[in-house]
């Protein structure tokens, strides 16, 4: 480890369970032992479930509520009190508007600062429809998409197949490519069972250039801090194998989205190639899952935002990364018994001396 840091921190990141909290987590743990961070991170993981597996790999882990209980915010609040937190993650889908909701508060009553996008940006980029919109609006690249209502004339302009997804939706969950009519009535009325809208969306066929690019604004939202863009290979709706390379057109489309989406910290824009075309079909207004690989790359999202906007550090545009291909694997955290069984009852895990990993890969 690094013993020159000038600078302690206390952080919070929230759904230590899921991949994106976790590739938060990887990426700070990775500032910790870097030179070219002057933090050192103290990392507090919440999560609402004791088999969180990102609970017993920080510095200390703590229960909360469900992010739509009543209670939740008043828990992050407590918890950000107590332990004297600098900035919070959000590290879910499901607590982004929740959070971002409640950020003048949060920030109000704990001085911590909410590593968020201003609560217009979350709102926009959470409706796929009003996405579109605004790239439409903006004369941005974009995937031609549809209400169902405009079905027939979607249908006459594009043909099958199409794609119907959810306009609130993330990931995977409720993604349908569908090759005729009724496939599409399907699609629509399974969407609409849950309680989601649905959206038609433009078929882009060439599957091998799907892109997702990490862009950092400076709190402001005046200048581009980074940018990267990665090629990735997707399985049951995450990333699983990526070419980290300067895909330079794709990196200045989402630079050019990302400020007029008038963003501020991390967002994350996913595109595909039509020719030479970037076609953005999803933006999501956060830190992304695949952080971890561009701060392997040179690239240190989560790092590179609190500096930014806890330290008011002036950071300067990061031009270059390293070129890589990541590949990833499934591996396991073990904790012992009596440790979760303590967790369970007491809420928190003080330290991490109980959980471990094997190195048998």
């Amino acid at each position: 480890m690094n013993s020159e840091k000038t600078t302690k921190a206390n952080v919070l990141v929230t759904a230590a369970g899921g991949i994106v909290a976790q590739g938060i987590i990887k990426s700070l743990k990775l500032a910790n032992v870097s030179n070219n961070s002057p933090v050192r991170y103290r990392i507090i993981a919440t999560d609402m479930n004791t088999q969180a597996a990102g609970l017993y790999r920080c510095d200390m882990g703590i229960l909360v509520p469900s992010p739509s209980s009543p209670n939740y915010i008043n828990s992050i609040i407590k918890i950000s009190k107590e332990q004297n937190i600098h900035a919070i993650y959000v590290g879910s889908d499901q607590e982004l508007l929740t959070i971002g909701n409640a950020k003048e508060q949060i920030e109000y009553e704990t001085g911590a600062n909410v590593l968020t996008n201003p609560i217009e940006v979350i709102i926009t980029a959470k409706d796929k429809w009003k996405t579109f919109e605004f790239l439409n609006a903006n004369n941005l690249g974009r995937a031609a998409s549809s209400l169902p209502e405009g079905n027939e004339k979607f249908i006459q302009e594009f043909g099958f197949p199409l794609v119907v997804k959810p306009r609130e939706g993330y990931g995977s969950l409720h993604f349908y490519v569908v090759n005729n009519r009724n496939e599409m009535e399907y699609a629509i009325s399974k969407i609409q069972e849950i309680g989601w809208h649905p959206l038609l969306q433009e078929y882009l066929k060439d599957n091998d250039t799907e892109f997702t690019s990490g862009v950092t604004v400076d709190r402001f939202g005046k200048y581009i801090m980074s940018s990267i863009s990665i090629r990735k290979i997707i399985k049951n709706g995450q990333t699983y194998k990526a070419f980290i390379d300067d895909f330079e057109n794709i990196r200045r489309s989402a630079e050019e989205v990302a400020l007029k989406f008038k963003a501020t910290g991390a967002i994350n824009i996913q595109a595909k190639l039509e020719g030479d075309e970037p076609k953005i079909f999803e933006i999501n207004p956060r830190f992304s899952a695949t952080c971890p690989m561009r701060s392997a790359a040179g690239i240190n999202e989560p790092d590179i935002v609190f500096r930014n906007v806890v330290l008011n550090e002036v950071i300067e545009k990061i031009e270059k990364c390293q070129r890589l291909l990541c590949m990833r694997y499934w591996d396991e955290v073990y904790v012992q018994y009596a440790t979760y069984e303590k967790t369970s009852n007491n809420g928190r895990v003080e330290n991490n001396n109980d959980s471990f990993t094997l190195n048998y890969f």
